[in-house]
């Protein structure tokens, strides 16, 4: 395959070299690594009221009380700091020196936040390790303690949280997937985390409990837009492997018709596996699986860029297909076409270019233009 259709494809997935969970949405950077990157980490106290500086940014002035890191005055007067959102009474202070002067950023702070990020392990050691220890934290009382200790486990390796599964507790897990009122933007990882809590565990009751809780969990009803559903499928490719994958098809997951969240949900997950689990389950069955979603309008362009990613060429009629079936109303889908057909290997791949060069040659040169790869 030329190299720079290797480049393109990889462009149109976004896909990182490095996992991050990739069920937890948007996480920011941790508490832990704010405290440790900071030159300076104080408590203060709200002094005045927030405003917009010049540059539109929200700043309060604090007191600081009391240095938790670093060397700091306070008796230093007050200091400006830049804040989310306006803070009534305590907070954290990062500080971060730049030459003579130092810029504070400010967050809300209770005494149990205070200690939660005194006491959290520093971002050097081991990352299994540290994630035992938030893996107590998650869904704690405390908001901001729960938000954070679900960043780090959002933050951390794959093989991290795997090695730190022996922390997760299954009972609790099973609960929040359940659980309606729960942050539903959490919900993929609790899923993701059954799943490699049944794979890890030897208790049997334990593993049972797990894949009792992803099966009910994927044939709960529920409408087209449930969070975190993705991750559930991936609980259960971790869980059971091949035999997971083929739970799942049996369910209809990965048909024509399968609706249009569940479709990019089921997406999802066979990415996650073909990245993370290739030794619990069979590329060969995420690239078939795969293949059966070409057919599927919600997800019909990103199937083709995978098949080709993945090098399976075998399906090139079957993608060549939709540059008239679902590419007529979906300028997306026929990029996605262009680009694997430029991409194939296989004298089929050359016809069918050929045939779309002769029979649209307009809507090949932009289909190919937009997949930014050369026509030939």
């Amino acid at each position: 395959m030329p190299i720079r259709c290797l480049l393109t494809i990889a462009a149109w997935l976004g896909m990182a070299a490095t996992f991050a969970c990739p069920f937890c949405g948007v996480v920011g950077r941790s508490l832990a690594e704010r405290r440790d990157t900071a030159d300076m980490v104080a408590v203060g106290e709200s002094a005045a009221s927030a405003a917009r500086d010049p540059d539109g940014l929200l700043v309060q002035r604090f007191t600081m009380a009391v240095v938790l890191r670093g060397a700091g005055d306070p008796a230093a007067g007050m200091l400006p700091a830049r804040v989310p959102s306006a803070i009534e009474g305590t907070a954290l202070l990062f500080g971060t020196r730049h030459d003579a002067t130092v810029s504070w950023e400010a967050i809300a702070a209770d005494e149990a936040l205070i200690g939660h990020v005194a006491a959290a392990p520093a971002v050097e050691e081991p990352a299994a390790s540290r994630l035992r220890w938030f893996a107590s934290r998650l869904e704690h009382p405390n908001p901001a303690i729960a938000a954070d200790a679900f960043t780090e486990f959002g933050l951390a390796p794959f093989a991290a949280v795997r090695e730190a599964a022996d922390a997760l507790d299954p009972v609790r897990l099973a609960a929040w997937v359940r659980e309606p009122n729960l942050d539903q933007s959490r919900r993929g990882f609790f899923g993701l985390a059954l799943g490699i809590v049944a794979d890890r565990t030897a208790d049997a009751a334990v593993r049972r409990r797990c894949l009792d809780a992803l099966h009910a969990a994927v044939v709960a009803p529920a409408n087209d837009l449930r969070a975190g559903f993705d991750g559930i499928l991936a609980g259960v490719l971790v869980a059971e492997g091949g035999a997971g994958l083929e739970r799942l098809r049996s369910r209809g997951l990965f048909a024509a018709d399968t609706r249009p969240g569940d479709a990019r949900h089921a997406l999802a997950a066979l990415r996650f596996a073909w990245e993370s689990l290739a030794e619990r389950v069979p590329r060969q069955l995420v690239a078939t699986a795969t293949a059966d979603l070409l057919v599927n309008p919600a997800v019909a362009a990103d199937c083709a860029i995978d098949l080709a990613r993945y090098g399976r060429w075998e399906d090139c009629d079957r993608v060549a297909m939709l540059w008239d079936s679902l590419g007529a109303d979906d300028p997306l889908v026929r990029r996605a076409v262009a680009g694997y057909l430029a991409a194939c290997p296989l004298t089929a791949a050359r016809g069918h270019r050929d045939r779309l060069a002769a029979t649209s040659p307009e809507q090949w040169r932009a289909a190919l233009a937009a997949a930014a790869v050369p026509a030939r």
